[in-house]
């Protein structure tokens, strides 16, 4: 993985210091910036770009949706990485739609965090493991969608579970199928939602109303 440099935007000057200190261990970290609020942030990137922003969603000036937004406009091949204390849809969902590659929660462990860093770094997104297990209550299908409609029963089945965190084994044992149906039904729903991962679908999940929390 090549050298990177990334961007720290929090308004804690204590919860930055701490995690700039752990990122620069890593090897694949080059410079760190800091900033303590949105506006800040911006108006630092065209003369200090970086690759990665690790953003604070509640902050002070700018929060960190509208800064990701014109983060973006700025410097589209930014990744950014939203860091909140909460997995409330409404925050994770707003980032989503601002552009971000990915959500930590702010209790995550640093290996969740380095993890995060090279995922996104590899084109894909990111969901903390905790919201991955937590986030859906149950599932709730939007209609007259048609991208929605051309999900079958049980692939909506197959979809809330993986949302929920499950491995195919796991599905397979939970719905009473074999594995590999689930395979193959997981193989059918990245063709049909057009994604990459796990992460990618329930962000396609979140953004087409399949999920009530």
């Amino acid at each position: 993985m090549k050298k990177i440099n990334i961007y720290l935007v929090d308004d804690h000057s204590l919860f930055r210091e701490g995690l700039k200190f752990l990122l620069s261990n890593l090897d694949f970290v080059d410079t760190i910036y800091e900033a303590e609020n949105g506006e800040q942030f911006i108006a630092a990137l065209t003369e200090k770009p970086a690759d990665v922003a690790l953003l604070d969603i509640e902050m002070p000036v700018m929060n960190g949706i509208e800064a990701a937004k014109q983060a973006l406009k700025i410097k589209p091949e930014l990744k950014i990485i939203a860091l909140s204390m909460y997995s409330e849809e409404s925050y994770y969902a707003s980032m989503i739609d601002a552009g971000a590659s990915g959500f930590l929660l702010k209790n995550s462990n640093f290996g969740e965090v380095r993890k995060a860093l090279a995922d996104v770094c590899d084109g894909k997104n990111y969901f903390s493991t905790e919201i991955l297990q937590s986030i859906l209550t149950r599932v709730s299908r939007r209609k007259n969608d048609p991208e929605t409609d051309e999900l079958t029963g049980r692939e909506l089945e197959i979809l809330f579970h993986i949302c929920k965190g499950l491995s195919n084994a796991e599905i397979a044992d939970e719905l009473s199928i074999s594995k590999r149906t689930v395979d193959k039904h997981r193989e059918n729903l990245l063709l049909k939602t057009q994604s990459k991962n796990t992460a990618n679908l329930v962000i396609f999940a979140i953004r087409h109303g399949y999920f009530e929390i």
